[in-house]
């Protein structure tokens, strides 16, 4: 089976300059998803999409390949990942190489590691998926999330959970923020990633950090420390 990672990592971030090759625990931030693709030994190529050159020579150094730059339509701030995956799907084929899946790693994934990426294709190799991706468990429900305005006045957005005990409410899950295993095809077709025939496994809410905010690049670094220090020999 021939497998392909894109990671996708745009020049022009706005909240947080620089992001993907911002230093992160002394390497560039893409390094980390790069070496986790690397390491998973999962893949016959791991490249970076970008148009901008000092990230590409990031990514080179990193150990990535950066065959072309992405093309003017895919670098705007209205691209999509599903954009820009089947521009490289596209890309690759016109240059005679195929694919059997991709796994789209986002470049700001410091916390993703190669048994993730394994599990992930594990899944979405034994099932009938379009596409596979870990996931987040809210900590409290979101049946109990309130709403509140510019005075300050707050309301359930679902009354009817007034007096419903926690436990008995259905757990919800938001997206990891991490990586999206997909097949060639579906690439190319741009199937919604969260439509259709998905599938994904839970990891914990220390495993993985969103990073579009200062305050989530903090987070990022405390749990990369705390993973770092390895289970509590306490525990």
């Amino acid at each position: 089976m021939s497998l392909l990672a894109v990671i996708p990592a745009r020049g022009g971030s706005k909240r947080i300059p620089r992001k993907n090759i911002r230093p992160f625990a002394g390497r560039p931030m893409l390094a980390w998803p790069v070496a986790a693709a690397r390491d998973s030994g999962l893949f016959d190529t791991v490249m970076v999409s970008t148009e901008d050159t000092a990230i590409a020579d990031a990514a080179r150094a990193a150990g990535a390949e950066v065959p072309f730059l992405r093309s003017p339509a895919t670098a705007d701030d209205h691209s999509t990942l599903l954009d820009v995956l089947a521009e490289v799907v596209a890309a690759y084929q016109d240059r005679g190489q195929t694919f059997d899946a991709v796994c789209c790693l986002l470049a700001t994934a410091a916390l993703v590691t190669p048994d993730g990426l394994q599990r992930g294709h594990q899944l979405f190799r034994s099932g009938d998926f379009d596409s596979v991706f870990p996931v987040v468990r809210f900590g409290s429900p979101i049946q109990r999330a309130l709403r509140r305005d510019a005075a300050g006045h707050t309301a359930m957005l679902a009354p009817e959970h007034y007096a419903s005990r926690s436990q008995d409410l259905e757990p919800a899950f938001h997206d990891a923020g991490q990586f999206y295993w997909m097949s060639a095809a579906a690439c190319l077709a741009k199937t919604p990633t969260f439509s259709g025939r998905a599938g994904s496994f839970e990891i914990a809410e220390t495993a993985a950090q969103d990073i579009d905010t200062p305050t989530d690049w903090h987070l990022a670094e405390l749990k990369f420390a705390l993973r770092a220090r390895g289970p509590d020999p306490r525990a």
